[in-house]
């Protein structure tokens, strides 16, 4: 299974279908099921003091080092000021939860479908693979 590791509260915030976009710094050719995996890194200081941010987020719905869910990346698409514009507009959760400007890019999330039993496992940078 192809797997995308976040930090918390991001991959947390996708299980529970707040975020719908992850934006990173790099594209990908890559669509299909993809599992979101929240990393073992315990959430930054720096996100603990936006209140915009905590809003959004339980902690005690926080799950370290563990995959956590699937869902479908659908789309790839490189950001210009005319989309993050209509996301800071029309999808306000999803622009506090993401990192938007120009030139990087909006992964697209469709049918997020939280795990009955999350699964252990050590992260790893860009898509990766896990074989149960």
């Amino acid at each position: 299974m192809k797997v995308l590791s976040l930090r918390e509260p991001f991959a947390t915030l996708i299980k529970n279908g707040i975020k719908t976009i992850e934006t990173r710094s790099w594209r990908t050719n890559y669509r299909g099921t993809l599992y979101i995996h929240a990393s073992a890194s315990k959430i930054t200081k720096e996100d603990m003091k936006r209140t915009d941010l905590m809003a959004l987020t339980n902690l005690d719905d926080l799950n370290y080092g563990n995959i956590i869910c699937s869902c479908e990346l659908v789309d790839c698409i490189e950001m210009t000021d005319e989309f993050i514009e209509e996301v800071k507009k029309n999808k306000p959760k999803d622009y506090v939860s993401g990192l938007y400007e120009p030139g990087r890019y909006a992964w697209i999330l469709k049918d997020v479908k939280p795990l009955a039993k999350p699964i252990a496992a050590k992260g790893q940078l860009s898509i990766w693979n896990y074989n149960e």
